[in-house]
């Protein structure tokens, strides 16, 4: 999918047919994930794209991201039978899930994970990431690239 926006290279946000005045600018495809992104420029192998392609896929799986809109379920009726579970609570697909994305993470280390989750999960770039975490300019790659080794290691991958 191609979602095309016109950027201006300082960063700031230019409307959609807004003349850029002056200013250098470049077209980003706004659905492409960051990580596909490093993949497409050969930043990262097709071996860490795909450890990040798993854990970002146990993550979805999990519902463990933002919730954007109001769940407009009927409240769980009461007297049912024990052990049953109630509507609206993760399943065993779900549960499954979140404990294959915890145990991802603690695979990844405490000083890995935190730009493993920011660039795989929320999909933010990494100079956002670099900033957000304190870190000097394009430190979060080699980082990345860490993590997203130990991620492999654990997935198994070859």
């Amino acid at each position: 999918m191609r979602e095309l926006a016109e950027r201006a290279i300082e960063g700031e946000r230019v409307g959609k047919g807004a003349p850029l005045r002056g200013r250098r600018g470049v077209t980003v495809n706004l659905a492409e994930s960051p990580l596909s992104w490093l993949r497409a420029r050969g930043l990262v192998t097709p071996r860490q794209f795909d450890a990040g392609e798993q854990l970002r896929d146990d993550y979805e799986a999990a519902s463990l991201g933002p919730r954007v809109t109001m769940r407009w379920d009927a409240a769980p009726a009461t007297g049912g039978s024990r052990g049953a579970p109630m509507e609206g609570t993760p399943g065993g697909a779900q549960l499954s899930a979140k404990r294959r994305f915890d145990a991802a993470i603690a695979a990844a280390g405490p000083g890995l994970a935190d730009v493993l989750w920011r660039v795989v999960c929320a999909g933010e770039g990494l100079p956002a990431a670099e900033k957000a975490l304190g870190w000097p300019a394009r430190a979060g790659r080699l980082v990345l690239t860490l993590a997203l080794d130990r991620l492999a290691e654990h997935y198994r991958l070859r």
